[in-house]
């Protein structure tokens, strides 16, 4: 019997392809109409590469990491900047000098410069909880500045809770820097594909073994009954790897796990040019949490300029939305580990993945995820 893989982003394309390796056969199934999950990128009628669900840029630390997305792809290096505005100014994030520049007055931030090198000598960045915490009133109040007009608003749009509410490792993402340095990155390895994230993922599921089918829904034929996974009516006796929202697996019945969503209003110019940084967010803007530029990202030699306003939402399962990112709170994390406790009594199933392990992955740690399971997986 084949082994089923639900969801073909990351984790469940990748797991496939280790499963494949392994000798096994692997059907994945799809519910939306491509590859690639929420990296899916393709060239609109301006003629740009975009990418449909927000923007990615691959980075990591490890090398063998690295190694392992080469085999499927060619890479080139790019370095993502990012920035924000507010009151009418631009400036890098994560935060730097040039920030303290732009909105200090010359003798304030000379003082604060130089209580930051003092404070925190040695050190490159920290968290702005951190800052937060500090008993310089003068260091404290910078990172009070930051969060009220940057974090704070950004944050409630972003998640619709308070950011007293949200989990810390959310606002520890984002570091502030104690110089000019600039980049939104510090890893070793900072590329994008050289043709795209979906001819990677093409390469990714060419082989033999596996197979993919698009626009099913796999709730419709997969259902929990007791401490078994029936489908179709019949119960499941080969590996089956699940990478959707856990909740939904289980009928929600401890309740609906939160979830972000997003709608992109898409938009194109002839001008050459949007904002400074190929990502920037816009705290005090109305609805909308930031814009990507999606001709600088990569790089793209056309005129005009292709580009997408980000507005977060809630989730609600059968909107025709998609869950994008777990909502971190105390609650919800206790709410999670119920659904967990009820899947690890399920014979024949793994779960894993951004929404089914309810964890805030970036590319290459749900990389290092699907590779340890589908290394480890008993087939």
């Amino acid at each position: 019997m084949k082994c089923l893989t639900v969801g073909c982003g990351l984790t469940g394309a990748v797991i496939a392809r280790e499963l494949a390796e392994r000798g096994r056969e692997v059907e994945i199934w799809e519910r939306r109409s491509h590859i690639g999950g929420n990296m899916y990128d393709y060239v609109d009628a301006q003629g740009f590469l975009v990418q449909k669900y927000g923007p990615h840029a691959f980075h990591t630390t490890e090398k063998g990491l690295f190694e392992y997305v080469c085999r499927f792809e060619q890479w080139e290096e790019y370095h993502l900047t990012c920035g924000a505005v507010w009151d009418g100014k631009y400036t890098p994030t994560p935060f730097n000098f040039k920030t303290i520049d732009t909105f200090y007055p010359p003798e304030a931030a000379a003082r604060l410069k130089g209580k930051l090198k003092e404070a925190f000598a040695g050190r490159e960045s920290a968290a702005v909880v951190e800052v937060l915490g500090h008993p310089d009133a003068e260091i404290r109040g910078y990172a009070a500045y930051l969060f009220e007009k940057d974090y704070a608003p950004y944050t409630a749009k972003q998640w619709g809770v308070s950011p007293e509410e949200i989990d810390p490792s959310v606002l520890k993402r984002v570091p502030l820097r104690f110089s000019y340095g600039e980049g939104y990155f510090d890893d070793e390895y900072q590329v994008m594909p050289r043709h795209s994230y979906t001819k990677f993922f093409e390469n990714l599921l060419d082989h033999p073994n596996i197979s993919v089918k698009l626009g099913v829904e796999a709730l419709e034929r997969l259902a929990v009954r007791g401490d078994r996974l029936w489908l179709d009516g019949r119960p499941v006796e080969h590996p089956v790897v699940y990478t959707g929202a856990l909740d939904e697996l289980f009928g929600c019945v401890y309740g609906k796990l939160p979830y972000r969503s997003l709608r992109f209003e898409w938009r194109h110019t002839e001008a050459e040019s949007v904002q400074e940084a190929p990502v920037v967010a816009y705290p005090q803007a109305e609805g909308y949490t930031r814009i990507t530029e999606f001709k600088k990202l990569p790089v793209q030699d056309k005129q005009g300029s292709s580009y997408a306003l980000e507005y977060p939402l809630p989730y609600r399962e059968g909107e025709q939305l998609e869950p994008y990112y777990p909502v971190l709170t105390k609650e919800s994390q206790a709410q999670y580990a119920k659904y967990e406790a009820l899947a690890q009594k399920i014979p024949f199933i793994t779960c894993c993945g951004r929404l089914a392990d309810f964890k805030y992955y970036n590319m290459d740690q749900a990389l290092a995820r699907a590779l340890a399971v589908g290394k480890n997986l008993n087939i």
